[in-house]
């Protein structure tokens, strides 16, 4: 369901879509937020050369307002609670000012951990086998 605004001089409807791609960009903005998580047909879709900005996104709207879910990768070392609470704040800001749309709920899913390149060359990596 798209969100719809009723005003004086008519309607305005932002898509689905539209909404999931600011949550996923405002997301991946964060400092230590390593990617999206799409699941399979996601990662399909990127091996094909479709990219998708709303990767990782789900949203559902209703009455009340925007319930956000969003499926993320985070960096090695950052501190998850730190940076959901960080990721859902951004989030809720950015789409109540870019569409006056109420959000209601940001959920956090961390989907995984993406490690540094560990190089073989590194003489630091060699010390620590």
């Amino acid at each position: 369901m798209d969100a719809i605004q009723k005003l004086e001089n008519g309607d305005i409807k932002i898509s689905e879509d539209v909404i999931a791609t600011i949550a996923g960009v405002s997301a991946t903005d964060v400092k230590g937020v390593a990617g999206m998580s799409g699941g399979l047909v996601g990662g399909i879709a990127e091996i094909l050369g479709k990219k998708s900005l709303s990767k990782g996104v789900k949203i559902d709207i209703n009455d009340k307002g925007a319930f956000i879910d969003l499926y993320l990768i985070v960096e090695y070392g950052v501190r998850i609670p730190d940076i959901a609470w960080e990721i859902q704040d951004k989030v809720k800001t950015i789409i109540q000012t870019m569409t006056n749309l109420n959000v209601i709920e940001v959920n956090i899913h961390i989907q995984g951990v993406a490690f540094p390149n560990i190089k073989e060359d590194d003489p630091q990596q060699k010390q620590s086998k």
